[in-house]
């Protein structure tokens, strides 16, 4: 079966204008994601995760190495890798948030009578079919975040690209959010690449977790499958003994961090 989603031997090296001095941000990147999987890419703040996503996203392209999707090598942003971003100024803030969910449909000319159906479904299916007619600002930040999931959709991605959408959110919107994100996936089985920072998160979420190491020149340092039965209780003692050994491997990371510093 060939990949949803394909990197091998990416490399990602930023100019430094402030230092003057190269910035390996991405170093030895191997990745698959297969059809329909729900990836989660773990890792604390600064390891490269969004660096990777915005590979993915064709919104940047690597030194070296290669990015594909479906087997076709990444050289733009396509609408078949839809992006949910951290923050809701993502949104235009002049718009419903039904104009904003059509807006991509519109932009690209596609007939009313082609999109219409689509837009309803995805209305409905994030909750807002209610609110349609409000704009952002008369929106909760949970809200707005599923404004965005709702737009990405109505552009019917193979692929949803998702940059630590809930960060920003309170610990119970996020829940929420999480659970409704399980339940639009299962709904409709796309290809879900997610950035976090957050262990709980992405062993709710994900089929496999793939560790970051910490930078520069991070990579992914292991894949951890999540065997773990949907729908997902958080107090198990399999969801327990996995947040444990997620924790174990990051600490470790961190570990070898420090001892470089002091090395240094």
């Amino acid at each position: 079966m060939t990949p949803a989603i394909s990197m091998r031997d990416v490399e990602m090296v930023f100019s430094g204008e402030r230092s003057g001095e190269p910035y390996a941000a991405l170093r030895n990147v191997q990745l698959e994601v297969t059809p329909g999987e729900f990836f989660c890419l773990l890792g604390p703040s600064g390891c490269g995760k969004t660096s990777l996503l915005n590979l993915v996203a064709g919104f940047v392209m690597p030194t070296s190495g290669t990015v594909a999707i479906n087997g076709e090598a990444v050289d733009r942003p396509a609408k078949e890798r839809g992006v949910v971003f951290q923050s809701d100024r993502a949104l235009f803030d002049w718009l419903t948030v039904e104009e904003n969910v059509t807006f991509g449909p519109r932009m690209r000319g596609v007939p009313e009578q082609a999109w219409r159906p689509v837009v309803d479904e995805m209305l409905k299916l994030v909750g807002l079919w209610d609110h349609r007619e409000k704009l952002p600002r008369q929106l909760s930040g949970g809200m707005k975040q599923r404004v965005q999931i709702a737009r990405v959709l109505a552009n019917e991605p193979d692929i949803l690209l998702m940059d630590e959408p809930f960060a920003a959110l309170d610990a119970y919107t996020r829940s929420h959010l999480q659970r409704e994100v399980t339940r639009i996936w299962m709904a409709h089985r796309r290809t879900v690449l997610f950035v976090t920072h957050d262990i709980t998160e992405a062993i709710w979420l994900a089929d496999r977790i793939g560790i970051m190491t910490r930078g520069p020149g991070s990579r992914i340092r292991e894949i951890i499958p999540v065997d773990l039965p949907r729908p997902r209780e958080r107090m198990t003692a399999g969801f327990i003994e996995l947040f444990n050994r997620l924790s174990v491997a990051i600490d470790a990371e961190a570990g070898n961090q420090r001892l470089a510093e002091q090395a240094a």
